[in-house]
């Protein structure tokens, strides 16, 4: 059987040499953030892992848990235009994307129209509370997180490299929301959940938040780095093996598939798209170049399961009786579809 050193070919002095800058990036970025975020471990390590493949990531947390402050302190130390979006009842999709306007021209009098750029058009745009406008509104995003370009009246505008779409949602209050259409939340590469923080840390964010801030921020890489990064990581090698186990995992999850576990055929409505195991091995490249190797594993395939599948499998009304949850559900997909014996890792 082929092993996964068997198709590494990452390894000009170039690659090395971006690889290495990626890492040290990476924990430079980290420790300018906790210049003003406290623990937050695994969150920060998925946002930085969107921003590596090139992807958009909904984080979902109560309120008071810094999801609007990371993403913007975020932007603050890449030094990338940064937009918020309060999404509102009355949001139209043209308050997104831009309109055009009717202009005067001062010199010859002519009217024309002119485009006016919405908040879209920045490099990292967070889009707060998102499921708080009705999908009309919601699915003005979709060209733009798909295609990193939009189209209005018929003429289509590039967005800026590095684009990326962060978007909160507060899952407690639930009244006048709007559930995001699964064509939406199919083009998030992560959904992230954020939880309280333990006592010591939730101690620190109180004692940081009632005091002074004043911190300098510095910028250890550019946007220009990013996108260089994005390619870097396509083009990481992956093992035939560890590819087909990240299929596998998401065919698990799809209830008329041949030989999927009985669980999924009892709870599970729809199972995942395609994309995710796209996303299943963009997440894992990325993973294993910020480890410090240049192959993918068996368990960096696994480790981006829950934050990639959690939002793409669409429970039924005998899991939601049962308080079967899609991370429970992942839970079991992971033990359905056990390691191959190939001695890989």
């Amino acid at each position: 059987m082929e092993t996964v050193t068997d198709v590494v070919d990452l390894a000009s002095p170039d690659d090395i040499a971006l690889a290495d800058k990626m890492n040290q990036g990476r924990q430079q970025v980290i420790s300018e953030l906790r210049k003003v975020i406290v623990g937050q471990e695994e969150t920060i390590n998925q946002v930085l892992l969107t921003l590596f493949v090139g992807g958009n990531s909904l984080l979902v947390g109560a309120p008071g848990l810094a999801k609007t402050l990371l993403i913007f302190t975020m932007a603050r130390v890449l030094e990338l235009k940064f937009s918020r979006i309060q999404f509102t009842p009355d949001l139209m999709p043209s308050d997104i994307t831009g309109t055009d306007l009717v202009q005067e021209d001062p010199a010859t009098g002519r009217r024309q129209m002119v485009f006016a750029p919405g908040p879209i058009f920045a490099n990292i745009v967070l889009a707060d509370e998102i499921n708080r406008t009705p999908p009309k509104t919601q699915s003005a995003l979709l060209e733009a997180m798909q295609e990193h370009r939009v189209t209005i009246q018929g003429r289509t505008y590039p967005l800026d490299e590095p684009f990326y779409v962060f978007a909160t949602q507060n899952p407690i209050e639930l009244e006048g929301t709007y559930p995001l259409p699964e064509a939406q939340l199919d083009r998030f590469m992560y959904h992230i959940v954020i939880d309280h923080p333990p006592y010591d840390e939730e101690l620190d964010v109180v004692r940081m938040t009632t005091a002074i801030q004043a911190p300098k921020l510095e910028r250890p890489i550019s946007g220009e780095d990013l996108v260089s990064f994005q390619r870097l990581v396509r083009r990481v090698p992956v093992a035939d093996p560890v590819m087909r186990h990240a299929l596998d995992i998401v065919r698990a999850s799809r209830p008329k598939s041949a030989n999927v576990p009985d669980n999924v055929k009892k709870w599970v409505a729809f199972g995942a798209s395609v994309r995710a195991a796209q996303y299943l091995v963009l997440g894992g490249k990325a993973r294993a170049l910020t480890s410090g190797r240049y192959h993918v594993s068996f368990e960096d395939i696994r480790a981006m399961a829950h934050p990639v599948l959690r939002h793409r499998i669409i429970t039924n009304f005998h899991a939601q009786s049962e308080g079967i949850t899609t991370d429970i559900l992942v839970d079991r997909l992971l033990e359905a579809v056990p390691l191959p014996r190939s001695g890989m890792s």
